[in-house]
């Protein structure tokens, strides 16, 4: 009999991040025919809203969906709770399934259940690191070093991270420059590495015809001949709203035309005051809320998309979603150095601007590059979205993992 995939995460199906990066692949693979169950933690709120559609379309894949709840009231403590809870329903799992399973497991929290179903009882299991967890939790002041707690709780999750590395049966990372990063540490006997970027649906995220984009545009009040430079997605933690608003502000010094249009599902509030601080009158912004399927019709508005992200070590390992996406609709993209391979892609595929500093003269530079972006014909882009992260080339390359695993 084949083995059966527990994909572990203690992200929810229900969370947007579940829709759109982990489903899609799973019912990719599902199609392949590989045997799929998910065990994940679920955000009650998230559950109650979304249980429905995600139900449905795992039904459709025919996937099994096993999960218990999340809480967050009291962060260590909660997500201790949570990660028993994961570790409990994943054992169930294995017991019904009488081990005839490997684990899929999505960041550290699952990996250390895979990592301890393998010392215990060789369980086969797949590192999906993500990102760079634990350095994340300290670039974020998530966890701080000052606190003993979490410094302890830091080099905890380094040395695991180290074993994870060694006994996983693959290893995922996100970028090319993590994969650099871990081979800087000398960690013996790593089995494999395979790269695969956070992807794009391309049939979701897709060029909006003229008549479509003139349509959306007229529908939040944006007119024809603006110049409309976009943000899509959170606006929390890791992106810089301050430098990114700065910019636009040179942007609209150079074109009294341009506007700014946030696709985003966070407080507007938040935007405005920003604006304000940067000299941007509210006249010149526009905030909308979208729901997955909303968001490519969104995009189709941009003439480029913006975002900065705090260039910190962990960002080593970042793939950004938005870029995919962006790139995708056919949109040229503006943003910064030091995240990922985000510097490579736009420098190295002439898909945008990658600024150096986040300084007025660099923010100008950038602006009078602009024009020469949006003449670019919007197919370019989306052939760059193509080449690196079509949905098919990432279900793929999992597809090549998940048959070594099975050998195992």
């Amino acid at each position: 009999m084949t083995k059966k995939a527990l994909f572990v995460s203690i992200d929810g199906m229900t969370d947007q991040l579940g829709q759109s990066q982990v489903l899609p692949y799973l019912a990719g693979l599902r199609g392949k025919g590989y045997a799929i169950e998910i065990c994940s933690c679920e955000k009650p709120v998230n559950l109650a809203k979304n249980k429905k559609v995600v139900t449905e379309a795992l039904d459709a894949a025919g996937i099994q969906w096993n999960y218990c709840l999340y809480e967050s009231k009291f962060p260590v403590i909660s997500q201790r709770k949570n990660f028993k809870r994961l570790n409990k329903l994943v054992n169930e799992r294995i017991a019904a399934n009488g081990k005839n399973v490997f684990l899929h497991c999505r960041s550290y929290l699952p990996a250390l259940i895979g990592l301890a179903c393998k010392i215990r009882s060789g369980i086969p299991f797949i590192f999906d690191m993500r990102g760079f967890w634990a350095d994340e939790r300290i670039d974020g002041n998530i966890w701080k070093l000052k606190n003993p707690v979490q410094r302890n709780l830091y080099s905890y999750f380094k040395r695991k991270e180290k074993e994870m590395l060694q006994h996983a049966d693959h290893v995922v990372t996100l970028t090319e420059n993590a994969r650099r990063e871990i081979g800087s540490w000398s960690i013996p006997d790593i089995k494999g590495i395979t790269v695969i970027p956070c992807c794009a649906d391309l049939d979701h995220f897709s060029i909006r015809d003229p008549q479509q984009k003139e349509l959306q545009r007229k529908n939040i009040g944006i007119r024809k001949e603006q110049f409309v430079i976009g943000y899509l997605g959170a606006l929390g933690t890791w992106y810089m709203l301050e430098e990114m608003l700065a910019f636009c502000s040179e942007a609209i010094l150079a074109d009294p035309q341009a506007v700014l249009l946030f696709v985003t599902n966070d407080d507007e509030k938040m935007v405005f005051e920003a604006a304000e601080r940067n000299g941007i009158p509210k006249e010149k912004i526009y905030v909308k809320a979208a729901k997955r399927n909303e968001v490519p019709d969104f995009i189709s508005c941009f003439d480029i998309g913006l975002f900065f992200i705090r260039p910190l070590y962990s960002k080593k390992g970042s793939s950004p979603t938005k870029l995919a996406e962006i790139l995708a609709c056919g949109v040229p993209v503006v943003t910064n150095k030091g995240v990922g391979d985000v510097d490579d892609i736009i420098e190295g595929h002439r898909a945008g601007i990658c600024i150096s500093a986040f300084t007025k003269e660099e923010y100008k530079t950038a602006v009078s590059r602009l024009p020469s972006l949006v003449q670019k014909s919007g197919t370019a882009y989306r052939e760059v979205a193509a080449s690196l992260f079509s949905l098919e080339q990432g279900i793929e390359k999992y597809e090549h993992i998940y048959s070594e695993i099975i050998k195992i």
